[in-house]
C-alpha cells in the first residue's frame, strides 16, 4: 500500500499539538531530505519524531528526545499495520505543558499517524495480465457480460469485435474459452501494472 500524495493533519492531546506529515519517497535520501524539510517549516517545535518504510528490508524510526520506544516505533507500527511501503511519516509536537506519560505518548503518536492514513488517499499496484480477444458481433452480450468485472482498454467495432482488456482473474480466460468452443481465445499480449484506490 502507497500514499497519493502528501497528507497533513493535526490533533490537540492535553493543550500539545500532534502535526502528521506523510509523504511518499523512494528511498531513504528522500525520506531523510523530506524529515529535513519538516524541521524548516517549524523551527520552534519540540519534537521531531519520525518513522519510514522503503520496503520489507528498509525501516527506520527516531524518538528525538521523547522517552525511548514511545514515538517513533508506535508510528512505524501503524505503518506496517496497514502494510505501507514507500512513506514517511514525521508528527512535530509543540508541547503544551502537560506531561502525558509513557503510556499516552504512545497513543498519541500513534493516533497522530492513523487518523492521517485515515484521510489520505491510498492506493497498491496490482499486476494484471493484458490481453486482446477478437469475436463475433453475435457473442458481444454475452462476452462484455464475462468482461464487465475486467478493466476494457480499448473496444473496436469493424468487421468482428476487438477488445483489449486486462484482469488477474485466470479462470475468465478459460470462461471465454469454454463459452466459444476454443474458436475466439484470448491473447496474453503482456502484463501491466496498475494502481487501484484503496479509500476515499
Amino acid at each position: 500500500m502507497r500514499i497519493k500524495a502528501e497528507t497533513i493533519h493535526e490533533i490537540s492531546i492535553n493543550k500539545s499539538r500532534f502535526i502528521c506529515y506523510l509523504e511518499r519517497v523512494n528511498n531513504e535520501a528522500e525520506a531523510k531530505t523530506y524529515i529535513k524539510k519538516i524541521k524548516k517549516l517549524h523551527p520552534k517545535a519540540n519534537h521531531y519524531c519520525y518513522a519510514f518504510i522503503i520496503d520489507q528490508d528498509l525501516q527506520r524510526s527516531n524518538d528525538d528526545h521523547e522517552p525511548s520506544g514511545t514515538a517513533g516505533l508506535p508510528m512505524l507500527q501503524v505503518l506496517r499495520q496497514n502494510k505501507m511501503d514507500n512513506i514517511c511519516a514525521v508528527v512535530v509536537r509543540y508541547f503544551g505543558g502537560i506531561l502525558l506519560g509513557s503510556g499516552g505518548l504512545i497513543r498519541a503518536y500513534s493516533k497522530s499517524v492513523s487518523t492521517t492514513l485515515d484521510i489520505a488517499v491510498l492506493y497498491e499496484t496490482i499486476t494484471y495480465q493484458r490481453y486482446t480477444l477478437n469475436i463475433d458481433y453475435s457473442l458481444t452480450n454475452t462476452i462484455e457480460f464475462l468482461l464487465k468485472d475486467t478493466i476494457i482498454e480499448q473496444k473496436d467495432y469493424q468487421d468482428i469485435v476487438s477488445y483489449q482488456f486486462c484482469t488477474t482473474d485466470e479462470a475468465l480466460i478459460f470462461k471465454i474459452n469454454e463459452l466459444t468452443g476454443g474458436k475466439y481465445q484470448p491473447v496474453l499480449i503482456g502484463n501491466v501494472e496498475i494502481e487501484k484506490i484503496i479509500n476515499n
